[in-house]
């Protein structure tokens, strides 16, 4: 299992699942991240937190945290 947390910079992948319960998950999905989409990641911050990805044509800035729950292929 790969999580976004996990995809170096430059990479594209396609979520696979969305773990976590409650609103953790809602707040991931609310972000457009469902099953099936694209995601491009840009750039981190300095200090590694948070990651920028570009998500079904517009950018979003997302923790690390809530990253290491959306799995990718």
């Amino acid at each position: 299992m790969k999580t976004l947390r996990e995809v170096a910079i430059g990479e594209s992948v396609k979520v696979v699942k969305i773990h976590g319960e409650g609103a953790v998950k809602r707040r991931i999905m609310d972000m457009g991240l469902t099953k099936g989409t694209e995601i491009f990641v840009q750039k981190s911050a300095p200090l590694g937190d948070p990651l920028q990805v570009t998500v079904r044509g517009y950018e979003l800035s997302i923790r690390k945290a809530d990253a290491e729950f959306i799995e990718v292929e």
